[in-house]
C-alpha cells in the first residue's frame, strides 16, 4: 500500500512529466529515479548523509547535484530531488519511485498486474500471458512476474483486487472444499 505522502510528491512528478510541453519522455525520468533510487541504496555513507539531519541541505543539494551531473539527470529530475531533500522526505525516496511508477502506469493506460507461477516461466509463455491479460482488462497490460513453487504447476494472476487463479494447489484447494460439504 503507497502512503499518502508517497502518492503525493508522484503526482506533482507525474503531472510535469506527462504535461504537454514537457521535454522529457516519462519513462526515461522513471529509469532516472530507478538509477538514483539504487545510488542512494548501494552507498551507506551517502544515505546516512541524505538523512542526517546534522547536513545541511544546501550540503545534501550539491551532494546530490554533483552525483547527477555524472548520471546524466533530467533537470526535473534534480529539481524533484532538491524538493524532497529540502523536505526531508529521503526516507520515502523508494515508496515516491514507486508511487511513481503506478501513477505513470495509470495515466498512460496500462493496468499492472501479478503473476506467480511455480516455475520461472519461458519469454513465449509470459508474452502470451500478457496478451490474454490484456485482453481481460481492455487495456495494455504491464505483468511483474514471481516464482512461488507452493502453486506446484500453472499461474495465478491478480489484477488489482480480481484473481485468476489457474494453479494446481488452487484447483487441490476447490476439492478440499467440495469434499468436506460432502
Amino acid at each position: 500500500m503507497l502512503s499518502v505522502v508517497a502518492s503525493r510528491y508522484a503526482r506533482a512528478v507525474v503531472d510535469v512529466v506527462t504535461a504537454p510541453d514537457s521535454a522529457v519522455d516519462p519513462a526515461a525520468v522513471l529509469e532516472q529515479l530507478r538509477g538514483v533510487e539504487a545510488l542512494i541504496a548501494g552507498s551507506a555513507d551517502l544515505r546516512n548523509a541524505l538523512l542526517s539531519p546534522a547536513v545541511s541541505p544546501s550540503r545534501k543539494r550539491a551532494v546530490m547535484a554533483k552525483l547527477t551531473a555524472e548520471l546524466n539527470i533530467a533537470r526535473p529530475v534534480r529539481n524533484f530531488l532538491y524538493v524532497i531533500i529540502d523536505h526531508r522526505r529521503v526516507v520515502n525516496f523508494s515508496s515516491i519511485v514507486e508511487a511513481f511508477e503506478a501513477l505513470l502506469d495509470e495515466r498512460l493506460g496500462y493496468v499492472r498486474a501479478d503473476v506467480a507461477s511455480a516455475q520461472p516461466l519461458p519469454d513465449g509463455q509470459r508474452q502470451r500471458l500478457e496478451a490474454e491479460i490484456s485482453r481481460v482488462a481492455g487495456r495494455k497490460a504491464k505483468l511483474k512476474f514471481t516464482v512461488d513453487p507452493a502453486l506446484v504447476a500453472g499461474v495465478v494472476a491478480r489484477i488489482g483486487s480480481t484473481v485468476y487463479d489457474g494453479s494446481v494447489r488452487g484447483q487441490l484447494d476447490k476439492l478440499r472444499v467440495m469434499l468436506a460439504k460432502a
